[in-house]
């Protein structure tokens, strides 16, 4: 036999009897946090604990099941990193509303030097437009943003697209706002 497949049943093995911490991802595989593999072969006595804010957002409050798995998967993702989720935070509104009480939150653990990763499941979860400088401004504070999941690479034209859609959709979306509160 292999040995490589001895250390992979010697390691599944040790999962299954609470041995080896590790969390299973939806794929089915496993992922052990780089803490436990350095406890378990002996590495470095004091490994720094790396401070992550999750941060999930969906658009309407219909679609509240959705930002519960958002959360629930990116705190297993983190656990799974080794992590150390400082706060969880959340927001029901448009990506391209600037001034969502989680997002103002994030900003100010980021500027408090209080997190050390910030953790989205996909890039337009944070902001619809300019998500290099929301993560240009988090590294001049020595923060990392974390994608989990990359878009499918897009052609210019589809991206524009998107983009129009996203803004059209945010103008009226003020536009029946404003109409709401005449009436």
């Amino acid at each position: 036999m292999n040995g490589s497949v001895l250390v992979f049943i010697t390691l599944k093995r040790g999962i299954y009897l609470g041995k080896i911490k590790a969390v299973k991802r939806p794929t089915g595989r496993w992922m052990i946090p780089e803490s436990e593999v350095l406890r378990i072969i002996g590495g470095r006595e004091r490994v720094k604990e790396i401070r992550a804010i999750i941060y999930a957002r969906v658009s309407f409050s219909d679609q509240k099941g959705d930002l519960n798995r958002q959360i629930e998967y990116l705190s297993q993702y983190c656990s799974a990193k080794g992590y150390k989720v400082v706060e969880v935070l959340s927001d029901v509104a448009s990506g391209l509303k600037t001034n969502r009480r989680g997002l103002m939150k994030l900003f100010n653990h980021v500027v408090n030097k209080e997190v050390d990763v910030v953790v989205v499941t996909y890039r337009d979860r944070l902001t619809r437009f300019g998500f290099e400088y929301l993560e240009y401004f988090f590294k001049q504070y020595g923060v990392l943003v974390e994608v989990v999941y990359s878009e499918e690479p897009k052609d210019a034209y589809q991206e524009l697209v998107e983009d129009l859609l996203a803004t059209v959709t945010s103008f009226a979306g003020k536009l029946y706002g404003i109409r709401s509160h005449k009436k």
